[in-house]
């Protein structure tokens, strides 16, 4: 396809995907009041009302909806092209990625079987009323903020937020706005958390025991992770990114109609089976954001752009296969003797990383250089900043791992990260490769 063909499929695609949207209609609200305003004249209608949606801020609304939409629809293809085809161009991936949603799918079916627990069931009435008494207990302005751009905002972030100023950033650039529509979006799904059970619920608190609880910064946020997860796990909206996702949702059956695709469903209902240190990827934002809508919007939108890729098998730039190649590269090209070293101990580099990469080190870092590297994350739209720290670690290291022969006294000397610093790591290790 030509450049011209190219940029006509985006713009056809993002304006068929607003036309939808809340923002259309309440755009749409406004220019219908505004005609009765003395300052709109009829012979000049449309630069008056265009003038009007400007001045009133609905212009900017537009323009961050458009730079979300960017950022996260397909690649713009020929409309007769597979589904499959725009997710993921590469079949092996493909077959990689299916091989891995089975496995998954089937440990799953495999434990409702034999715990004898349904994948969902209505909570009776006495449970419903005790999840909802004890919901709550489940465990300086700058331009860039002012002018409320997510564009400006997100090139603002590639050199760090300030503190104070972080979590309204992080929403300006996520497009995250809470309003009512999004409260009561929550509300909805706090609703069926408390009217259904789900055997995913049972994954959810497992890890959330096993993980944050366990954590010294997370520990304090164990009732905000729940309320999160739990709604996320019942969030139908989370479904739309499985249109430029590698993966496809996992289906089940209902009772007694398994094989028949007539009644098959997605389980569970948003399409994503938690697994060890999901919750992981919302325990740093409980430091930003203390109002569970809030901290709920910006989650959903990091994941949907972000954290999917990071358990999905696909070719982009930011999956986690991508990243582990880039990491490798950079260990091979960069720090070749240490790299041979330890895999002739039998101490795989990547074996000790993956960890640190699956979760976006998440956990393994102290929370205020994570949310350093999560700005990075944010500000450059791309994960690889990742496995570019996950080299530097080992170069930091790469002294006393040179003395090491195990495995074990590798993850040894790599147990601690907490007490790193980021972004001097990043930059040593950038500059010392670039020379």
């Amino acid at each position: 396809m030509d450049e011209g063909t190219v940029l006509s499929l985006s713009i056809a695609q993002i304006v068929q995907r607003l036309k939808g949207s809340h923002l259309h209609s309440q755009i749409e609200r406004q220019a219908k009041d505004c005609l009765h305003r003395p300052e709109i004249k009829l012979e000049s209608l449309k630069e008056d009302v265009r003038s009007f949606l400007k001045t009133s801020g609905w212009e900017k609304k537009l323009q961050n909806a458009i730079y979300r939409e960017l950022h996260i629809q397909l690649p713009p293809s020929h409309p007769t092209a597979p589904l499959e085809h725009l997710k993921e161009p590469l079949a092996y991936m493909r077959k990689a990625q299916a091989s891995w949603e089975k496995r998954i799918l089937k440990s799953l079916n495999s434990m409702s079987t034999e715990l004898g627990v349904p994948l969902a069931r209505k909570r009776p009435g006495a449970e419903q009323k005790e999840l909802t008494n004890k919901w709550n207990e489940m465990g300086t302005d700058e331009p860039v903020v002012v002018g409320q751009d997510s564009a400006a905002a997100q090139q603002y972030s590639r050199r760090g937020c300030p503190t104070g100023l972080r979590a309204d950033l992080w929403a300006l650039i996520l497009n995250s706005t809470n309003q009512l529509q999004d409260m009561m979006h929550y509300e909805q799904l706090r609703a069926g958390v408390i009217q259904h059970n789900l055997l995913v619920d049972n994954l959810i608190y497992k890890d959330v025991k096993l993980t944050a609880s366990n954590d010294d910064y997370y520990f304090v946020f164990e009732d905000f992770l729940y309320q999160v997860l739990l709604c996320f796990s019942r969030d139908t909206a989370v479904l739309e990114h499985f249109k430029y996702n590698s993966a496809t949702p996992p289906k089940s059956y209902l009772h007694g109609k398994v094989g028949d695709e007539e009644y098959a469903v997605v389980y569970p209902p948003n399409g994503v089976i938690p697994f060890h240190g999901f919750s992981m990827y919302v325990a740093p934002l409980c430091f930003l954001y203390n109002e569970p809508s809030k901290l709920y919007s910006v989650f959903r939108e990091m994941y949907i752009r972000y954290f999917f890729r990071l358990h999905s098998i696909s070719s982009s730039f930011s999956g986690i296969v991508s990243l582990c190649l880039q990491f490798e590269r950079l260990l091979q090209t960069h720090l070749p003797q240490l790299f041979y070293h330890l895999r002739q101990i039998g101490a795989q580099p990547l074996r000790i990383a993956f960890k640190w990469m699956v979760r976006a080190f998440s956990g393994y870092l102290s929370t205020d250089q994570l949310l350093l590297l999560w700005d990075r994350i944010l500000g450059y739209d791309s994960l690889e900043v990742v496995a570019v720290l996950a080299a530097a670690v080992f170069a930091f290291r790469a002294e006393n791992l040179m003395e090491v022969t195990s495995l074990a006294s590798a993850e040894a000397v790599l147990a601690d990260l907490s007490t790193l610093k980021v972004i001097p790591l990043i930059q040593i290790f950038l500059f010392a490769t670039a020379i």
